[in-house]
């Protein structure tokens, strides 16, 4: 199964970059042992629209475009289900048994994701209660990535 990121935003050259290309690394150089594999990893401009709504709705638009057909969508938002990390395993590890090709999880710009997006998903998901910036969202969401394949090969990285 593939897993991709899309982001509203872009990482510049810095620790945040180096540090989310380095969980994605792991991810990529572990997961294939257990059918898992990196998929696209796409950085997409942000609305220069004037309102918020019309700057949501144009980057929900250009992150679906960034969707393979059939792919399942995660949407990362603040009013998403929260899992703790075994969880999150236990549902890609199902979403791959189940012979999904596809999984993408989407990170919206500075104004959240747009609704009609975010109802279109078949799981949201926050990482926390709190407020992250587009560049620490990537972070834990690939070091989570990360962690799902330790936990599903029965690596110690996790310990609980």
């Amino acid at each position: 199964m593939r897993i991709g990121i899309s982001a509203v935003g872009k990482l510049k050259a810095g620790p945040e970059k180096e540090l989310a290309a380095r969980y994605l690394d792991r991810f990529a150089k572990a997961g294939p042992a257990i059918g898992l594999e990196l998929g696209r990893l796409g950085e997409l401009s942000e609305s220069r629209a004037g309102n918020v709504e019309t700057r949501k709705r144009e980057e929900a638009g250009l992150l679906e475009k960034t969707l393979p057909d059939g792919a399942v969508l995660v949407c990362l938002d603040e009013r998403g289900k929260a899992l703790d990390s075994a969880d999150f395993a236990a549902t890609i590890g199902d979403w791959r048994d189940q012979g999904i090709r596809d999984v993408v999880f989407v990170i919206g710009g500075a104004d959240g994701l747009d609704s009609a997006l975010r109802d279109r998903a078949s799981l949201t998901l926050n990482l926390g209660r709190l407020t992250w910036p587009h560049q620490l969202v990537r972070i834990l969401i690939a070091e989570q990535l990360y962690r799902a394949v330790t936990i599903l090969s029965g690596h110690p990285y996790h310990r609980v």
